[in-house]
């Protein structure tokens, strides 16, 4: 077995954080020391198991810096640029593949949580009983973006500019981080 069919099989089964390099180099019948020696860490090595064409590690400090404030425009700006670019064929394969098989939305659901949610929550300081709720329907709104936008092409939101996208749903999402989390009656 590959490292990378061993790595997917255990982050599919046990999940990003209780799988080890230690496991799946055991499972891929290698020596630890080769994964380091491929993929560098963990997380890269997950991040090859989706065959995920970014780092979002690369992109979160440019998307947290300064803060929760202006964090909806500076996430969604960054998130159309990717898309927009050869990167976001990718995107779609991703997505299109989650949808159509439960490993693969396993590791999708991983790989959000783990390697984004989190460390998002975490770099800017949301509350922490309340930032599940606000970084999944954060999440929430981006897939919904990806699908219409991206997969299913609707118009007119599949052609509109990028800074008009930005312009549009910046806002919601920023209402998901630092607006209220329950209706006003």
């Amino acid at each position: 077995m590959s490292i990378l069919d061993a790595a997917r099989r255990l982050f599919a089964e046990k999940g990003f954080d209780a799988t080890t390099v230690r496991a799946i180099a055991a499972e891929a019948d290698v020596d630890p020391a080769m994964i380091h020696h491929y993929f560098g860490n963990k997380e890269e090595l997950f991040r090859q198991t989706l065959q995920f064409p970014i780092n979002p590690g690369d992109l979160i400090p440019d998307i947290v810096a300064g803060g929760p404030d202006e964090f909806g425009k500076r996430l969604v700006t960054t998130f159309v640029r990717i898309w927009d670019s050869p990167a976001g064929a990718a995107g779609v394969a991703i997505v299109r593949s989650a949808m159509s098989n439960e490993w693969m939305t396993r590791l999708l659901r991983e790989f959000l949580v783990t390697q984004i949610m989190r460390r998002v929550a975490g770099e800017i300081h949301l509350d922490p009983a309340e930032a599940p709720l606000r970084v999944s329907l954060v999440a929430s709104q981006m897939a919904g973006l990806a699908m219409i936008r991206y997969i299913i092409k609707l118009e007119p939101l599949a052609s509109l500019p990028p800074e008009q996208v930005v312009e549009l749903v910046g806002p919601n999402v920023q209402r998901y981080v630092t607006g209220p989390l329950k209706a006003e009656t």
